[in-house]
């Protein structure tokens, strides 16, 4: 029996600022992974399983909460180890998220020693299984999607903040759009392979700008003078460690990949800006001052999930006329 395709990223309406947060992951893996904080019935799972379809592989993988260890890393066979000489090795979640998406839905409810080594191995891109003097390495590059409703509890602040980029979604979506969302989702739900068809232009057009933009990227220098502004507005959010200054920094290299251009531009760093800061962000009093004597900048939460989208208009409501292909940012 054949999978259900996924719902088209490039058709979800809405959620602009997550959509671009979500392409630059795919674009620098490198980046550590998208967590995402909402309330319940925001179609996050939707949105990570539209990202998949992105990538070379395709492949789609979940965590399930309860999940153990062994579950997660895989497991060796030390009976076979010791008759036959060699280590027989069963994949676990790590070994199949390879090349693909690793969805992990609530997060925050699963046991922080499983966190810190799912977050280990996102980072290096390998996993290593180690039993009794019996190893086993194998690849694991996968673009990391965590989920999680605040309400529900927190990620402990180590935990949070090796995630690379944070994104918060509102729940109080206009009527207008979302009634836009049901009339999607029905469409797709009545006939997926119609609905896919409609949209396969918008999401053929999307998949391409990612792959020319992961082409694009390592020419891309991590110069100096962004690297410096960077560094300094991080300095100034009072952000505890560096990985928000070297998250930040690959983000607007991605963002300046995605633009199609050959150098980081401030727009690319203001881009990601609250993607790499939300989540380390230390609260200033109102009387917090520059060393110049200027009054430091407020973070700005009213445009969270809005407007970032590369600026890519929304595609029009699915009715099932033929969709013109979207114009995309023109290139410098």
């Amino acid at each position: 029996m054949t999978d259900l395709p996924h719902f088209p990223l490039s058709a979800v309406v809405g959620a602009d600022d997550l959509k671009l947060a979500l392409c630059l992951t795919a674009i620098d893996p490198k980046i550590g992974g998208v967590l995402i904080e909402g309330p319940r019935g925001m179609a996050k799972s939707t949105l990570a399983r539209g990202l998949a379809d992105l990538l070379a592989s395709g492949q789609f993988v979940t965590l399930p909460l309860g999940a153990t260890e062994e579950r997660l890393v895989g497991t060796l066979d030390l009976d076979a180890a010791l008759g036959e000489g060699r280590a027989q090795f069963s994949p676990g979640v790590l070994a199949k998220a390879d090349g693909g998406v690793l969805y992990v839905d609530e997060v925050n409810l699963l046991p922080d020693h499983l966190v810190d080594l799912l977050l280990d191995v996102a980072a290096s891109g390998t996993n290593l299984i180690e039993r009794d003097g019996i190893s086993h390495r194998h690849s694991a590059r996968f673009v990391l999607i965590g989920t999680m409703n605040p309400e529900e509890g927190e990620l402990r602040p180590q935990l949070l903040d090796r995630f690379g980029f944070n994104v918060a979604l509102s729940g109080h979506t206009q009527p207008a759009e979302r009634g836009q969302i049901i009339r999607r989702r029905l469409d797709f739900d009545s006939d997926p392979q119609g609905f896919c068809g409609q949209w396969a232009d918008q999401q053929a057009a999307l998949r391409e700008r990612c792959t020319e933009a992961r082409a694009l990227l390592e020419s891309i220098p991590l110069d100096d003078q962004a690297l410096a502004q960077i560094t300094e507005r991080c300095f100034a959010a009072g952000v505890d460690g560096l990985r928000a200054d070297l998250v930040w920094l690959r983000g607007a290299r991605a963002h300046a990949a995605w633009r199609g251009a050959t150098a980081i531009g401030d727009e690319d760093i203001e881009a990601v800006a609250e993607f790499a800061l939300r989540h380390r962000r230390q609260e200033q009093s109102p009387t917090s001052t520059q060393p110049g004597g200027g009054q430091l900048p407020k973070p700005n939460d009213s445009t969270e999930g809005q407007g970032q989208w590369g600026d890519m208009p929304a595609p029009a409501l699915a009715t099932g006329a033929r969709r013109d292909v979207p114009t995309w940012p023109k290139k410098p």
